[in-house]
């Protein structure tokens, strides 16, 4: 007998349960955990049929049904699936995401400095803060686990964790289960050492593995920090006599091609500004020594899931400021709907 729709849903809940509270699961329990609007009677009987398939067990004369090894082997084969299944969905639309926004942001920084005859630069969105999503912790080989991490804005870092022995499929289960029941859609500086010493103790003699996936968790969402800068109308700033010096014109020109010092000005007015407002920075008031003769003009966008990057705008201290606001503004207003649309 193969198992149906009905039956697999309903394994799933005893499991579930049994993972949850360690006691014995009966068919009025089930009732509430599954959406198959069930009575007690017909979820007896399924319970039955997976008894006698060998896929529960009954550890004394109550009603209630563990899991047996069979049964937990098509849980965690059939969650392992799925879970493999949702990481490579995600890489796909991850990858076509990536690819749509870095051409919108480079078209955007072009038509920007086309538009005010002025430098432009256009950080890649990043949410405010990084939060964990979802951990998958699969077999390699007998010493090696994949960590499959996804952070907030779907971004996947893969890590090899080494072992010392090769762990069984109802260990990783639950190591899974901890690790996510724990950690799912915290910041970094929300995992503290109380809860990093409760999930060692109960992850006991794996408890290595714990502070190992903490510590790939914590690379994960600081290497995220690092800002995805696109430029363009670098030649522009030769129209302007004040800052067309070869000396002023090459640092300038160096500052927009190594993006460094722009990653530390923009990081900087996504500090200062919390909102969407504009920021006008005039000569001494910028951080950036090669920008002390420019007025650098920034403005927050947002693409929606609190994904949020920052445009600006470089030119001579008498840039036009009323057309260099206006176009800042509307971009501000157009760039999620252009992303949506793209």
């Amino acid at each position: 007998m193969e198992l149906d729709d009905r039956k697999k849903k309903i394994l799933q809940a005893v499991i579930c349960n049994y993972l949850e509270t360690g006691e014995p699961v009966g068919s009025r329990t089930i009732s509430k955990y599954t959406d198959l609007n069930l009575s007690s009677a017909t979820i007896r009987n399924e319970m039955a049929d997976l008894e006698e398939m060998g896929y529960i067990l009954q550890p004394h004369t109550s009603a209630g049904r563990i899991p047996s090894d069979k049964g937990y082997r098509l849980y965690v084969d059939t969650m392992l699936e799925e879970k493999e299944r949702e990481v490579v969905e995600m890489k796909e639309m991850l990858l076509e995401r990536q690819d749509k926004m870095e051409t919108l942001l480079k078209q955007v920084a072009r038509v920007l400095a086309q538009n005010t005859q002025y430098a432009t630069m256009i950080s890649a969105p990043q949410p405010k803060r990084n939060r964990l999503k979802f951990i998958q912790l699969s077999r390699v080989d007998a010493h090696q686990l994949l960590a499959v991490i996804v952070i907030e804005g779907n971004v996947i870092k893969n890590n090899i964790l080494a072992v010392d022995e090769e762990l069984s499929d109802e260990t990783l289960l639950k190591l899974n289960i901890l690790l996510n029941t724990t950690l799912n859609g915290l910041s970094i500086d929300k995992i503290n050492l109380e809860m990093i010493t409760a999930m060692k103790q109960q992850a006991g003699i794996h408890s290595d593995i714990v502070s190992d996936v903490i510590d790939a968790v914590a690379e994960a969402i600081r290497s995220e920090e690092d800002l995805q800068i696109y430029t363009s109308g670098t030649n522009n700033i030769f129209r302007y006599p004040e800052l067309a010096d070869q000396q002023k014109a090459s640092e300038l020109i160096n500052t927009f091609e190594e993006k460094q010092l722009l990653g530390e000005l923009l990081r900087e007015n996504r500090e200062e500004s919390e909102g969407t407002d504009i920021q006008v920075y005039i000569g001494e008031e910028t951080s950036v020594q090669s920008m002390r003769d420019c007025s650098v003009v920034t403005a927050a966008y947002e693409l929606g899931d609190g994904m949020k990057g920052t445009i600006g705008i470089i030119g001579p201290k008498r840039m036009d400021y009323d057309k260099v606001v206006a176009t800042l503004r509307t971009i501000q207003s157009q760039l999620d709907v252009l992303y949506k649309d793209e």
